[in-house]
């Protein structure tokens, strides 16, 4: 076993920690770190429970190696409300009642606010009409087609898409 020490800002507290350099990310936060916002659902990047913004873009957390992102910026569901007071997309998803068993939540908002800074930047999807016009926006929402593609990547078993769909169009609009 070769182990390596990095540093990693989470949720906006610098923290240090020696690992196995085959760890990947979502390990090192909920088993070197304590941090369980990130869900560890499949393993294999295919659910989205494990979604953390990495440096400012949603990542799965179980597809990286954490000594890869030495010095990096995570914010998990947790460190988008640092002082008590939820993010838009976290009130949103209050106000539609957009979860059920709560399992996919924290990963499902992280990629919510991610993904609506992405559209914000341009980035379009497969679903944007026209590449050069940016993303399908109808009255400054994006609309039900284009979240729904976005947030392919975050599964939910229990099957909450129309209110976290709601919540996300909500959370767009503010």
């Amino acid at each position: 076993m070769v182990e390596a020490t990095i540093t990693l800002r989470v949720d906006g507290v610098e923290r240090t920690v020696s690992l196995d350099t085959r760890t990947t990310l979502l390990d090192a936060l909920r088993e070197h770190l304590g941090v369980r916002a990130p869900k560890k659902g499949c393993d294999h990047g295919q659910c989205g429970s494990c979604t953390v913004l990495l440096d400012g873009r949603r990542v799965t957390t179980c597809l990286l190696l954490a000594v890869a992102q030495d010095g990096a910026v995570v914010v998990t569901a947790d460190g988008l409300a640092p002082d008590g007071e939820p993010h838009p997309v976290q009130r949103a998803f209050l106000e539609h009642d957009a979860f059920q068993c709560g399992y996919c939540t924290p990963g499902q908002v992280c990629s919510a606010v991610g993904m609506l800074r992405e559209a914000e930047e341009g980035h379009p999807s497969r679903v944007t009409p026209d590449l050069a016009a940016g993303p399908a926006v109808s009255g400054g929402v994006l609309d039900d087609d284009e979240i729904r593609e976005r947030m392919s990547g975050n599964l939910c078993r229990c099957g909450a898409y129309p209110n976290i769909v709601a919540a996300i169009r909500t959370a767009a609009a503010r």
